[in-house]
C-alpha cells in the first residue's frame, strides 16, 4: 500500500526570498514532483524567541514548527553562512526540536534529512554544510548521502526559481530524491510491520 509521505521544509533567513530559502524550495518542488506532500517553514514563521528549555515551546510558531516537524517523513533543511556557521534563526528552531525528546519518534529519528548551505564562497558554505549535517546526526536525524553547499557568488537563481548552475540544480533534485526516497521506504516499511501485528 502506498502513503504519500510528508516532507518539511526548514531554513532560509529573515529576507523573504533570500537564496537559501529559493534553494529550500527547489528542494521542496522536486520532492513534491516525487509524489511527497509538502510543507516549507520560513522566513518569519522561524522568528520566535530564543529557546529556553525551562519554558519549552511556548510561542504560537515555535509550536507550528514542531507540529510540522514530529508529522514528517523527511526534512530538508537550508541555512545561510553566519560567519562559517548556521544562522542563529536556523540554530534556534533546531533548538526547539529538543521539546520532541518524549516524542514518538524522539527529535528528528526515523527521518532522512536533506542540508543546503549557501555562502557567498566555499569556505562559509562548507563549513556550515558541515554544521547541519553535524546536528542533524546530534538530533538522530539520518543526513541524506549528498548535501548542497552552494556558492553564490558563482550559482544564481533565476525568478522562476529554478538555479542557473545546472550542476547545483541537479544536485538540490537529488537530494530531494533521497529524502523521498529514503522517507517512502520507511513508510512501507512501517505499514508492513504495523499489518504484521
Amino acid at each position: 500500500m502506498h502513503r504519500i509521505v510528508n516532507v518539511v521544509g526548514v531554513g532560509g533567513s529573515s529576507r523573504p526570498e533570500s537564496t537559501a530559502e529559493q534553494a529550500l524550495r527547489v528542494v521542496l518542488d522536486a520532492a513534491q514532483q516525487r509524489g511527497a506532500s509538502v510543507q516549507l517553514i520560513s522566513g518569519p514563521s522561524l522568528a520566535m524567541p530564543l529557546y529556553d528549555p525551562r519554558q519549552g515551546a511556548t510561542a504560537p510558531q515555535a509550536r507550528r514548527l514542531l507540529s510540522a516537524i514530529a508529522g514528517a517523513d523527511g526534512l530538508v533543511l537550508a541555512s545561510p553562512a553566519y560567519h562559517g556557521g548556521i544562522s542563529g534563526l536556523v540554530k534556534n528552531a533546531l533548538d526547539h526540536v529538543e521539546e520532541l525528546r518524549e516524542d514518538r519518534r524522539p527529535y528528528l529519528s526515523e527521518r532522512a534529512v536533506g542540508c543546503v548551505a549557501v555562502a557567498h564562497g566555499w569556505q562559509g558554505a562548507v563549513s556550515t554544510l558541515a554544521a547541519l549535517r553535524d546536528v542533524t546526526h546530534a538530533l538522530r536525524g539520518w543526513p541524506t548521502p549528498l548535501g548542497a553547499a552552494i556558492n553564490t557568488s558563482a550559482a544564481r537563481f533565476s525568478p522562476a526559481g529554478t538555479c542557473k548552475d545546472t550542476h547545483v540544480q541537479g544536485q538540490l533534485e537529488e537530494i530531494a530524491a533521497q529524502v523521498v526516497e529514503f522517507a517512502s521506504a520507511r513508510a512501507l516499511a512501517a505499514s508492513r510491520t504495523e499489518s504484521a501485528r
